[in-house]
């Protein structure tokens, strides 16, 4: 018994040796929680897997006899100075944490809620971090060093008592004079969490080009206001290195002291915005909810380190693995530099697996586990618990009580766990059967979402709905259970298999015979895939589940082999001609599994069934034989998952796969494809010598000067898939357009597809900040029903058209009607020798130039070629089906159907098929907006009104008939239109509709377009209140449409006729070419912060077009004139200029403060730009090191130049996406047929008016709104609360200059914005 106890002092006082070196750099809250654990004896760890119990061997050495009472006497002395020491640490680190209390207690005994859990008590610690009990009795053997450390703590604490006192008396001071809701003192105060704390220097900057006179003007009146005497600072002495480095800083006189009065008036100037934010600041502090959501608090690495584990733990589960689940988080949980990583969500993906199976120790011994980690359990630990014990016949009740009453002392309800949980299969009715035993008359209570939004453009939408009238749909009941079927089935596959255009073709002899030994060699290279797939896949599972690295042999589990190797074997057949980038492969085939996997994982929850059933009564709200409904798609959606609320839980709860691991993924399979698919090498020519060869090739190629991986397919394999022209496509499922109308929207994780995974906001790949901002979100209900809305416009084939299109198509193409010709059109490319002496070294490099132009001429073909096949196979597949386009949208809020190639946002070849799949009369004037609509299509009479427009068109009735009756052998008048296959179905429409027996009664599917005239322009003119620029961009009502790229072409030729007057060569050599045309895009872009160098390459574009031009004069003049077209632009358009700058050099100081600029778009939507620096990282792997630019990682600093030249065209565009969503939002309650491309709205002829009159109302009245003062406050008050004290800090002067910028926000003009009202060519 005496050596039990030996061996156990040994072991206890090694462990306080440990923490005694460790205290030093340990939190305060682990000192502490350490200290417990020490003077309890009851360190735990527990460290069992399911199959057996791993202990850590701990050696020591047994003390001498003689020396025992002397160690012990050493080990309460020790104790002591560790006490004091944490006293001493909590005063040290007073700046940076809050004091905690230490407090000694017992831990009990037994387990949590009662059952024992047992296992080994020792600390989970890093092996080289235990030292061995022997070392530490050794070198504690003296006598003396205790008392060396009791007086060298006492001489410490004596030196620090006055430094102490200091340090308390600043905070108090600080405590009175800072805004309650900032930390005080801390050095990270003023930045977001996961931002770089490096203090910008704001002095000697270069002057930018765009706008210094506003950054002069704000550095001049900052520098006044840091000796204001109003600041309660004593003025500081500049060094005269200082005075040097900062004179940028003072505006006018360089050697002369600015006076007192000076400094008052500034002063003064600084007083309104410093009351208003701190006016937000105490409204803020006082709601306790900020209307802002703050950044993440967690660095982007820690969260992509999270998102690879729960992905790892939860593919490891899926694919029935448990034991490698429960190793890996076990070797996680071990190493303390690894355990940082995991959160509570983590342990809780095995606390969901023991409690399907009914283990309550096990879920016990993960409660411990969360304890050590220094975690709190949430609702989903709880859940697990109490699905557990609702699986466990005869559970005891006082364990169902006690785990509630934990849950209430954590401050959650069991409301909380019905409300906040995603749940699986049957684990919602275990978690309320195991409720019921201690609680028989419990009912969750579920409210659903209200559709109240704090924005007052749509308070009116949502609460005076007596007038609207909600379109349905033009299918029965049982029409659209059969098409939601249909989906289903689709979706449940993953891929469809069409049949492509070129099947039209006669096949010939050599055609039959390629198809035959294509077929051949696909059928050998999936046996030979899956039997590589296996030998890898058996390597890769005899790797060490302890080990703590990630391995794909998880990810590789997901599916049937067989469906990985279908995968690669398609993967192949995409491949163009001249080949691919190593990581877009990749990252296609791992997107690829994801998407089978998150498809599998929901039909493995049971949510299929849930999934039938709500859609099923869901088709009440749109089928035409069901009765009226006063509500939106979103709000019935959401009631019926709440009066449904049995079984598993339909939205979120899936894990996405970090882009790092997809692409891991991807190139594991790349690589055995590369390495294990080979062909005969005499399959085509029997005289070559019979050897097997790869069909692909990694190899490397140059992109601009970054050498990249490549996949290019053999020659041999190109030609037998070019002569085979195979009539069979296969597509993923998505890819396609939905049979059934969407699930709407009713959360930033549900809606869409029916299974397959969509995300609501598109962003770059990896990136995080935007999902986490919209789930901070308390509100984007008018941003979702919008959405839904125009997911909900059925659509149909305008087959007569599409025929046509197909058999150009098939023919030889057409380059003037936009149909790419086949690859046998394509150059020839040259051979040649390049070591025959014959050629001179010039011809050498003009026939390497004719090849490197002829290969990227093949290349650009088949790519255009390809995609138009895709498009044209699409619909025609779809020729005789209704069909929808789910919606999602980018990061500023702008919308995109989910199907990527066959939508209404395409080509003029794809909007030419697509026609509504309702049809209503033409009524009175919609013949004559059938008409109007043509002659917008042609490009003609844009300076004509409406009537003159009407009447050219009925000028030319004779070439719309002919155009309709023969496309392809009459006039071809339609084929010199800007939009040629548009007008050409525009003419049919027309012809149809006149030689109806009633125009006004003729039933049109046809979608009439109204669009914007520069309406990027046309928001900043609104902004601005600029009488000028409304007038420009048709916000005044005008008798004719003011076409503002003719007027900016007018006022460019009148400076280049003054210029050419005095001489300048190149404003003669221009004379008669500066057109509408020349500087179109120009003016459209600039807006959208195109620069002088894009706007040059724009207008050398336009001029290269014109053949008359003399080509050696092409960069001089467009170097001359992207300079007259900017200038003319500063002249027409004043208040758009002081806003663009306003808005650039607001986010250039944001940016230099160590900010991503954020905002709020007046619906409500919240909006952050992810532009960061460049990080590099490295993907090793066997195949090659695959370097990803990482630019959206919130770690890294802002990325300045991107931020502030992003901002002015961003912020726009959230601004038009807006307007476009209040429109469709008052359209639909108005029954309207409404759908968008961006600025340009589509609906019914009959509809046009209505439209356009709500269209108006809803600019004027996002326009009324103080767009610029809440922005200006919503910045200040995200990044200008609780600066620093010290007024000579350079960041304190960089957030002052700041603070009066946002604050000057840009004076208005005079425009009446009700006159937008009676403007017909607003949108026309």
């Amino acid at each position: 018994m005496s050596l039990l106890r030996v061996c156990a002092f040994a072991k206890c006082l090694s462990r306080r040796s440990l923490f005694g070196k460790c205290a030093g750099r340990l939190s305060l809250a682990d000192c502490c929680q350490l200290c417990v654990s020490t003077r309890s004896g009851t360190v735990r760890r527990i460290s069992e897997t399911p199959l057996q119990l791993q202990r850590r061997k701990v050696s020591f050495v047994i003390p001498k006899t003689e020396d025992g009472k002397k160690r012990a006497l050493e080990q309460s002395q020790l104790l002591d100075v560790l006490e004091a020491r944490i006293n001493q640490l909590q005063s040290d680190v007073v700046l940076d944490v809050q004091r905690a209390k230490v407090q000694f207690v017992k831990t009990p005994t037994s387990g949590r809620w009662g059952f024992t859990v047992k296992g080994p008590k020792s600390s989970p610690q890093e092996k080289s971090d235990i030292p061995k009990s022997g070392q530490t009795l050794a070198k504690g053997a003296s006598k003396s060093q205790p008392s060396r450390w009791m007086e060298k703590l006492t001489l410490e604490q004596k030196s620090k008592f006055k430094k102490q006192q200091h340090v308390e008396q600043k905070i108090q001071k600080n405590v009175k004079e800072k805004p309650p809701a900032k930390s005080k003192g801390s050095k990270s105060s003023l930045m977001h969490p996961g931002t770089s704390h490096k203090t910008i220097s704001a002095t000697a900057k270069k002057k930018s080009r765009g706008g210094m006179k506003l950054s002069d003007e704000i550095r001049a009146a900052v520098s006044r206001t840091s000796a204001a005497a109003g600041t309660g600072v004593v003025p500081h002495k500049v060094s005269e290195g200082k005075q040097k480095s900062s004179k940028t800083w003072v505006s006018g006189t360089k050697g002369q002291k600015q006076t007192v009065t000076d400094a008052q008036d500034m002063a003064k100037e600084l007083e309104e915005p410093e009351r208003r934010l701190s006016q937000q600041v105490r409204q803020l502090t006082s709601s306790g909810n900020p209307d802002h959501p703050q950044e993440g608090s967690q660095g982007t690495a820690c969260e992509d380190i999270q998102l690879s584990i729960r992905s790892y733990l939860e593919a490891s589960v899926f694919a029935g693995d448990i034991e490698r689940a429960h190793c890996f988080l076990l070797s996680q949980h071990r190493v303390m530099r690894r355990r940082k990583h995991l959160n509570t969500n983590i342990y809780n993906i095995l606390m969901r697996v023991w409690a399907k199976k009914g283990t309550l120790s096990q879920i016990g011994r993960i409660f411990i586990l969360l304890e050590e980690a220094g975690l709190k359990p949430n609702v989903g630990s709880y859940s697990a618990a109490l699905e557990c014990m609702g699986r466990k016949p005869n559970c005891s009740p006082k364990l169902i009580t006690r785990c509630l009453n934990e849950m209430e002392a954590n401050g959650l309800s069991v409301d909380n766990v019905f409300s906040q949980c995603v749940f699986r299969q049957d684990e919602r009715d275990m978690v309320l059967k195991a409720v019921h035993i201690v609680q028989p008359d419990y009912q969750p209570s579920l409210s659903v979402t209200t559709s109240q939004c704090s924005s007052s453009l749509v308070q009116d939408f949502y609460t005076q709905r007596a007038d609207h009238r909600y379109p349905k749909l033009d299918f029965t009941q049982e029409e659209l259970q059969k098409r939601f079927n249909h989906q289903l089935i689709m979706e449940q596959a993953c891929t469809i298999t069409i049949d492509s255009v070129e099947t039209a073709r006669p096949v010939t002899t050599n055609m039959a015979k390629m198809r035959e030994l294509l077929a051949d060699q696909r059928a050998q290279w999936q046996k030979i895939l899956l039997q590589a797939l296996r030998e890898s896949k058996m390597i890769l599972a005899n790797t060490s589940t302890k080990d703590y690295r990630l391995n794909l042999y998880p990810y590789l589990c997901l599916m049937e082999d067989r469906e990985y190797v279908d995968i690669m074997i398609q993967s192949v057949a995409n491949l163009p001609p001249s080949g691919e980038s190593l990581k877009i492969i990749a990252r296609d085939l791992g997107n690829r599994v994801y998407t089978m996997y998150s498809v599998r994982q929901k039909q493995q929850n049971q949510m299929v069934e849930k999934l039938c059933n709500i859609y099923s009564a869901y088709t009440d709200l749109l089928a035409k034989d069901t009765k009226e409904y006063d509500v939106l798609p979103r709000e019935q959606w959401c009631k019926l998952e709440a009066e449904q609320s049995s079984g598993p839980t339909l939205q979120g709860g899936e894990t996405h796969w970090p882009y790092i691991v997809a692409l891991e993924l991807g190139i594991y399979m790349v690589d055995l494809m590369v390495k294990n698919l080979k062909i005969n090498s005499d399959i085509l020519n029997p005289a070559f010598d019979r050897k097997l060869i790869p069909i692909l090739y990694h190899m490397y190629t140059f992109r601009s000067t970054r050498q990249v991986g490549f996949i290019k397919t053999h020659p041999i394999l190109t030609q037998m898939q070019q002569e085979a022209m195979e009539t069979k496509l296969t597509f993923d499922s998505y890819v396609m357009p939905m049979m059934c109308p969407p699930i709407p929207w009713t959360s930033v994780k549900s809606g869409a597809y029916l299974l397959t995974p969509t995300k609501l906001m598109r962003t770059v790949e990896g990136a995080t900040q935007h999902e986490v901002l919209l789930e901070k979100c308390q509100n984007v209900h008018p941003v979702l029903d919008s959405l839904n809305q125009l997911g909900n416009c059925a659509w149909r084939i305008n087959k007569p058209l599409l025929d046509i299109i197909i058999s150009i198509f098939n023919d030889r193409g057409s380059d003037k009607l936009d149909i790419p010709p086949p690859l046998s059109e394509a150059p020839k490319i040259p051979h040649f020798n390049s070591h025959d002496p014959m050629y001179t070294a010039s011809e050498k490099a003009h026939m390497k130039k004719e090849v490197i132009n002829a290969k990227k001429k093949c290349g650009e073909m088949h790519s255009l070629r390809m995609d138009a096949l895709y498009k044209l196979s699409i619909a025609n597949h779809m020729r005789d089906e209704i069909f929808w386009f789910p919606h999602n949208m980018d990061f500023r809020g702008r919308t995109y159907p989910c199907p990527p190639y066959f939508n209404h946002l395409g080509s003029d070849v794809t909007r030419a098929v697509l026609v509504f799949a309702e049809g209503k009369p033409l009524g009175p004037k919609g013949l004559d907006w059938l008409k109007i609509h043509l002659v917008n299509l042609t490009g003609l009479k844009k300076r004509s009104p409406l009537q003159g427009r009407l009447e050219y068109a009925n000028t030319i009735m004779e070439d719309i008939l002919d155009s309709a009756d023969n496309p392809l052998n009459g006039k071809k008048w339609w084929m010199n239109a800007d939009e040629p296959w548009q007008a050409l179905a525009c003419c049919m429409e027309i012809a149809n509709a006149v030689r109806s027996p009633d125009p006004t009664q003729y039933i049109s599917h046809f979608p009439v377009h109204q669009d914007g005239s520069c309406n990027g322009l046309q928001h900043y003119a609104a902004l601005g209140r600029d009488v000028i620029g409304a007038t420009s961009v048709n916000l005044m009502p005008c008798d004719t449409p003011q076409d503002v790229y003719s007027g900016v072409a007018q006022q460019v030729e009148e400076f280049r006729a003054r210029d050419a007057a005095h001489g300048l060569k190149i404003a003669q050599v221009l004379e008669g070419f500066i057109n509408r045309k020349v500087v179109k895009q120009t003016v459209m872009t600039v807006v959208y912060g195109v620069t002088r160098y894009g706007g040059r390459l724009q207008i050398e574009k336009r001029l290269k077009e014109i053949d008359e031009f003399p080509k050696e004069h092409v960069w001089d003049a467009s170097h001359y004139l992207v300079r007259l077209v900017f200038s003319g632009l500063k002249e027409m358009f004043t208040g758009t200029r002081e806003i663009q700058d306003w808005l650039t050099e607001s986010a250039r100081l944001i940016s230099k403060c160590g900010h991503t600029v954020e905002w709020v778009t007046p619906l409500g939507l919240p909006i952050i730009q992810p532009y960061h620096r460049t990080r590099n990282q490295v993907l090793k792997s066997t195949m090659q090191h695959v370097n990803l630019q990482i630019t959206h990682d919130t770690k890294e600093r802002p990325d300045t130049v991107k931020q502030k030249n992003a901002f002015p065209p961003n912020f726009i565009h959230s601004l038009d996406s807006t307007h476009m969503m209040l429109t469709a939002l008052h359209c639909y309650s108005a029954g309207l047929t409404f759908v968008s491309v961006h600025d340009c709205f589509w609906t019914h002829a009959i509809t046009v008016d209505t439209m356009n009159k709500v269209c108006r109302e809803q600019f004027v009245a996002l326009h009324s709104q103080p767009i610029l003062e809440e922005l200006s406050n919503f910045l200040l008050q995200k990044y200008c609360t609780g600066l620093p004290m010290e007024t000579n800090n350079k960041k304190h002067q960089g957030y002052r200059w700041l603070m009066l910028l946002l604050a000057k926000v840009p004076q208005t003009g005079d425009f009446d914005l009700q006159r937008v009202k009676e403007s017909t060519y607003f949108f026309s």
